[in-house]
């Protein structure tokens, strides 16, 4: 890029936009669930990149407004409830939407930027504890900005304990049905209460998420000023992934790209941090659809398990992608719905005797965390052999879905982060993010098992 300043996202009006209709019924509480409050260490956003340049915002606004009736959580504040715990209020206060503007395309900005640049495309602002400021803090913010020649990229960011990244795909892909005028195929279902323990459950195996919650609840992290976060996105297209699968397919039949990508970054990065130990790696999957009872898609809220492999270093210095990919299968198809309850309840126990939580701890970490959002990839309506990615499927204008969907988790600190999600591409095409410490990143670029796949990089650093 010719000129670096170019780069430079310039913030030129704010807006709140407010549904179309007022909340009934008025002053609507909205409840979080355990797995919520836990969460709230953590911020989320994610940033839809358009490359069309009819994406005008004047004119699927409207829509918003629509949109919004249906979303009271998002137009709402925070305030704390008896127990001094947080819930929502529905005040019709509105969405914070801020525009912007790039001096870019958006093909340079894949090209030049990195995920620093792409904190400049949403707002983050830091959690205000205190209630009396949180009765006007809009939890939930979102940017437009226009590139260059014509593009649009459209963010939204919030707190982690409001939602997950499926939460917050579905208000964007809900928002461009509505302007479509379209049935909204995954309508949100605002009840926390559907991730209450059943009454029946009972334990009738022994499970290690309590255990394993409760180790993240006391590990503690020292701010290292040497050790700076970068993160790059791999692109794998679907010839490739289609052939790499297949090798595996022998001994494990079922092969899914997250197993496959899983081994291939846990392996080489342990490599990088040349750890002689047991390698450890944090799971975090959606159960959603695992449940006896499945949620809908539509749930808003946190709907996220994390759970630990180990595996002894021999396995992992083998060489053998095939056997890691295999043990990262069985231990993600093996979890069972005890698992989710019991780390369910075990997050409901943690409050005081006055019934508070107990303050949030970090999620992901401390162990490198491999985060599975091939469950995004979802029937197409009423077809069970049609599929496509929920991210994909958003389209303000008509066959012009997203050249990228980003996903970021501030806060994230531990030994790296690794998001395997759906590429635009479909099929068995992937792209992967990977945030480590600069110096490990730097091996991992040149790394021969990954460039063997021949990944084209995008946002680097």
């Amino acid at each position: 890029m010719e000129n670096q300043n170019n780069k430079k996202v310039e913030v030129h009006s704010v807006l709140t936009v407010v549904s179309s209709a007022p909340v009934t019924p008025q002053n609507r509480i909205i409840t979080l669930s355990p797995l919520d409050h836990a969460m709230g260490s953590h911020f989320v956003y994610i940033i839809f990149y358009f490359r069309s340049s009819k994406l005008n915002f004047d004119r699927i606004r409207p829509a918003l407004n629509e949109v919004l009736t249906m979303y009271p959580n998002v137009t709402g504040r925070l305030v704390k409830d008896g127990d001094d715990n947080w819930i929502i209020r529905c005040t019709d206060a509105g969405l914070r939407v801020y525009h912007a503007k790039v001096g870019v395309t958006v093909d340079e900005w894949f090209r030049f930027a990195c995920a620093d640049d792409e904190k400049h495309l949403t707002v983050l602002e830091d959690f205000p504890h205190d209630h009396d400021h949180t009765l006007y803090w809009s939890p939930f913010r979102m940017q437009v900005t226009d590139f260059e020649g014509g593009g649009t990229a459209i963010s939204l960011s919030c707190p982690h304990m409001l939602g997950d990244p499926i939460s917050m795909t579905l208000f964007i892909k809900s928002w461009a049905e509505a302007y479509h005028h379209e049935v909204i195929v995954h309508p949100p279902f605002l009840n926390a209460h559907a991730l209450r323990v059943p009454p029946t459950f009972a334990t009738r195996t022994i499970t290690t998420s309590p255990s394993q919650y409760a180790s993240k609840s006391t590990t503690s992290y020292l701010n290292n000023p040497k050790s700076k976060m970068v993160s790059a996105t791999f692109n794998f297209t679907n010839k490739t992934m289609k052939h790499h699968v297949t090798k595996i397919c022998s001994t494990l039949p079922n092969a899914t790209p997250f197993d496959l990508l899983t081994a291939v970054f846990w392996t080489t990065i342990a490599q990088v941090k040349a750890n002689n130990l047991k390698q450890s790696i944090s799971i975090c999957m959606d159960m959603r659809k695992r449940l006896h009872a499945p949620l809908p898609y539509g749930y808003f809220g946190n709907a996220l398990h994390f759970s630990k492999l180990t595996v002894n270093a021999d396995k992992m210095e083998s060489g053998d992608l095939g056997q890691v990919a295999e043990l990262v299968h069985y231990h993600v198809a093996g979890l069972k719905e005890e698992e989710f309850w019991c780390a369910i309840d075990w997050l409901k126990s943690r409050k005081d005797d006055q019934g508070k939580f107990l303050p949030p701890f970090r999620m992901y970490g401390p162990d490198l965390t491999c985060v599975n959002m091939e469950n995004m990839i979802t029937p197409i309506g009423t077809h069970v052999t049609a599929s496509q990615p929920l991210m994909y499927g958003v389209e303000f204008v008509k066959d012009q879905k997203p050249a990228h969907v980003s996903y970021h988790v501030e806060n994230s600190e531990g030994e790296g982060l690794i998001l395997v999600m759906p590429s635009p591409e479909e099929g068995l095409a992937r792209r992967v993010t990977v945030t480590l410490p600069e110096a490990e990143m730097e091996k991992l670029l040149q790394n021969e098992v990954i460039l063997s796949l021949d990944p084209t990089m995008l946002l680097l650093r």
